[in-house]
């Protein structure tokens, strides 16, 4: 019988995947960039995002030259944000250390931002010809199944890699291999359902074999996730919403957000320096996170704009005990197409700072996700 490499890579000629946007290109920036993108995100979410991230910024140098703030639209939705924190990083760091060129050697790759041994491995297999193996979700199922690796952590790691090494060794060129692991795995040695009658490698397979699909690989001790709480002021004038830029380390780094409270206290406190009304509570819902569970509660407080002189921004308050009051806030920043001027709310908790922004543009913007639903719900009010 064949061996395994020669089995999958067969396999993948005749029935593996052929057509994906960045298997039409050894270009190593076209590749890294789809490489972060798969990262925890299926193929399907990064088709789109893909094409419209090249059409922005087709070469490293196109995207090491802007701002952050620029490049965040693009990967909103997306989500595990540091990958575009890093993708950003790493682009400037070749362009101004590497001239532009990516480095051919693995090691070399893996010192820059972002890339761990499997991505840089990839790049080499696919880009340069290197016999490097590589190791994400789908080759870890396959490697548990077949030879039947079980355990986690380290060691089970540790295994793995050295597997894939070895059954690299000797051999030139390795992107068929690479690629026909990924795409059995993604599309015959499934998660749940595994499709073993049509598998190459069924005969010989320890999973298989044993009846122990559903036990390998091994699954990881469920924690008890943590439930934390926040509030979100949903500052609204009209068909705008104000929204503010969020430190670049931490959930959502770098994205637009609405002003976020640690608890109701924190908010009111702010709401009645300003004098603003205290609004209406808008539904409270949960999102998950990897570690922790986070429950919102959106507060929105509609200003109501009065007839005053155009250099400075005057909205009344819409409803509560203020109703009727002025509010004042110089403009700091010209207009563009999506937002308009800078407004400064000096809390005595925090000072918040940001913009307004058109409600109908927030498709366009960098927005968590839950971010969006809240915006889409104001809409819908």
């Amino acid at each position: 019988m064949a061996d395994f490499v020669t089995r999958l890579v067969t396999w993948q000629k005749a029935h593996g995947r052929h057509d994906l946007p960045w298997q039409l290109s050894r270009d190593p920036y076209r590749v890294w960039l789809s490489e972060i993108m798969l990262q925890q995100t299926q193929v399907n979410t990064v088709m789109a995002y893909y094409q419209r991230f090249l059409e922005r910024f087709p070469t490293v140098e196109s995207l090491a030259v802007v701002a952050q703030e620029e490049l965040m639209p693009y990967w909103a939705g997306l989500g595990y944000y540091a990958r575009a924190r890093n993708l950003h990083r790493c682009a400037q760091i070749i362009y101004q250390e590497f001239a532009g060129q990516f480095p051919s050697d693995p090691e070399v790759l893996q010192t820059l931002p972002g890339i761990g041994k499997s991505t840089a491995n990839a790049i080499a297999a696919f880009c340069f010809d290197a016999s490097t193996p590589i190791m994400d979700g789908n080759v870890k199922r396959v490697f548990t199944r077949y030879y039947g690796i079980a355990g986690t952590g380290s060691a089970t790691e540790k295994q793995l890699w050295q597997q894939a090494y070895t059954n690299a060794q000797g051999r030139a060129g390795l992107g068929t291999y690479n690629q026909a692991l990924m795409d059995l795995g993604s599309s015959i040695c499934k998660r749940s359902k595994p499709l073993c009658n049509s598998c190459p490698l069924q005969q010989d397979c320890y999973a298989f074999t044993h009846n122990a699909q559903a036990e390998l690989p091994t699954r990881k001790a469920k924690k008890a996730i943590p439930t934390r709480h926040c509030h979100m002021l949903v500052l609204q004038k009209g068909a705008q919403v104000f929204l503010q830029t969020r430190p670049s380390k931490g959930i959502w780094g770098g994205l637009l957000s609405l002003p976020e409270f640690i608890d109701a206290p924190e908010l009111e406190q702010t709401l009645v320096a300003q004098g603003l009304a205290k609004g209406q509570s808008m539904a409270a819902f949960e999102h998950i996170f990897s570690h922790f569970r986070l429950i919102i509660q959106p507060q929105l407080v509609r200003l109501e704009r009065s007839s005053r002189e155009q250099t400075v921004d005057h909205y009344r308050v819409n409803g509560g005990e203020h109703e009727g009051e002025p509010i004042t806030r110089i403009r700091q920043a010209k207009p563009s197409k999506i937002h308009s001027p800078t407004l400064s709310i000096h809390a005595p908790s925090a000072e918040l700072v940001g913009d307004w922004y058109d409600l109908e543009q927030a498709e366009a913007l960098a927005l968590p996700a839950p971010v969006l639903k809240i915006l889409q719900g104001v809409r819908d009010l």
